[in-house]
């Protein structure tokens, strides 16, 4: 999933630059032994991507993982577009990347074509504790092809001075709080009580994990859609009820316009967005910045957030790299929890054990963010699924369809024919 993230409200983004360090060298000699110097002479590749690693991170890295293995890093800096196809042709050459990030949604993917290592044993050893929600998406057919390494989800971003005019002084905890508030802004009448465009897909599907659907259904031996089940439908009619509190078109995302622009005009009681979106409302507006807060996007009661989509990355190590043991060593370091924490804090992202998640303490959106993360989910993971979000994305043709008027079941039959068609192309 393509991502921008960033570690506090008022930044707009990160750049990371990484020099890149060591020789290559011929090493199945030293398969399974540890220890400092067990992999001298030897240099393995990681390829992050921009973003993801911040300088101090990979220093630090570096410095323990030279010290442990006796081996050199080089941190390959790749960008998001793009890496699918240079990934694929890396994987299928005789020198791949040992280690990579790869999306979350797209590990399924490329553990199908046998790209992946089996990770079985590093999970046992190391992962004990992961959050099972973070870690679904590194196992395919039931093996572990992945490493869980970073995540995020949506919140709430709302406009303090516009809830506090309306009378609300104090966060929702549950849903119908929300919407309480909300009732609230509208019947003062000078503000938007929330910004939702008709095609925020990603909310949606937080939606339906929260009500157990399932968005594809196996026919045979295929998959095929399954927009047509009634838990789908109730996700849309919670959607709408959300969405009639808005005036954003229907027929658009929250990129078109951006979502962070149009509530930097302070007109804007709330919107449900990435917490980097912050930094969009203020490089339109920087006064709008001491007006921003965040809170996790309630569910039906104080104690169980909304479910939310998850997006982030894992790490994997390449079936081809004559590397192994030395690549299982950099995971090792790589997601200790020294370094997870520190990935979190430095990057405000969600890490892969909740017990880390004091690290996002000072980072208002990572904190609202961070409960979610249990109840989260992903798209279907499925090797299939690839296809079925290239615009115009099917699914959200159902939600326009469905806002402007549809029953439930008109509006998945309408795009029933796409949704199956872009299921059955070849991976």
């Amino acid at each position: 999933m393509k991502r921008k993230l960033i570690a506090a409200a008022g930044v707009a983004a990160m750049m990371v630059s990484i020099a890149a360090c060591g020789d290559d060298s011929g090493d199945k000699g030293s398969e399974g032994k540890k220890g400092p110097d067990s992999f001298k002479g030897q240099t393995l590749t990681f390829w992050a991507m921009d973003g993801s690693t911040p300088d101090a991170w990979v220093k630090d890295l570096t410095a323990e993982f030279e010290k442990k293995t006796g081996a050199k890093l080089k941190v390959e800096v790749q960008q998001w577009n793009g890496i699918q196809q240079k990934l694929t042709t890396a994987l299928s050459e005789e020198n791949p990347p040992d280690v990579f990030e790869i999306g979350n949604t797209q590990t399924p993917a490329y553990a199908q074509t046998g790209g992946l290592a089996d990770l079985g044993d590093l999970k046992s050893e190391i992962g004990g504790d992961w959050t099972e929600s973070l870690n679904k998406s590194s196992v395919f057919d039931g093996k572990q092809y992945g490493a869980p390494w970073y995540f995020a989800n949506r919140v709430v971003l709302y406009n303090k001075s516009v809830f506090k005019e309306a009378g609300v002084t104090e966060v929702p905890k549950t849903r119908d709080e929300f919407f309480a508030a909300l009732d609230k802004i509208k019947a003062k009448g000078k503000a938007e009580p929330l910004y939702l465009p008709g095609q925020n897909w990603y909310f949606f599907d937080g939606l339906t994990i929260g009500k157990g659907a399932e968005l594809v259904k196996k026919d045979g031996d295929k998959w095929v859609s399954n927009l047509g089940d009634p838990k789908v439908g109730e996700a849309m009619e919670l959607y709408k009820k959300y969405a009639d509190y808005s005036k954003a078109p229907k027929d658009k995302d929250e990129a078109t316009p951006q979502q962070g622009e149009v509530f930097a005009k302070g007109k804007v009681g709330a919107f449900i967005g990435m917490g980097w979106e912050a930094g969009i409302a203020i490089k339109a507006n920087p006064k709008i910045e001491k007006e921003i807060g965040y809170f996790t996007i309630p569910g039906e009661t104080a104690d169980k957030p909304e479910s939310v989509f998850l997006g982030g990355s894992n790490l994997a190590i390449a079936e081809g790299s004559e590397k192994q043991e030395l690549a299982k060593e950099f995971l090792k370091i790589a997601l200790s929890d020294k370094f997870e924490g520190q990935l979190a804090k430095l990057n405000g992202v969600i890490p892969n054990k909740e017990s880390l998640q004091s690290n996002l303490t000072g980072n208002p959106a990572a904190e609202a963010a961070a409960p979610a993360a249990a109840v989260g989910g992903t798209t279907p993971l499925i090797a299939e699924w690839a296809a079925v979000e290239n615009a115009p994305n099917p699914i959200k043709t159902y939600m326009t369809a469905f806002l402007n008027g549809k029953s439930h079941e008109e509006a998945a039959k309408s795009v029933e024919e796409e949704f199956n068609k872009r299921l059955a192309q070849k991976q």
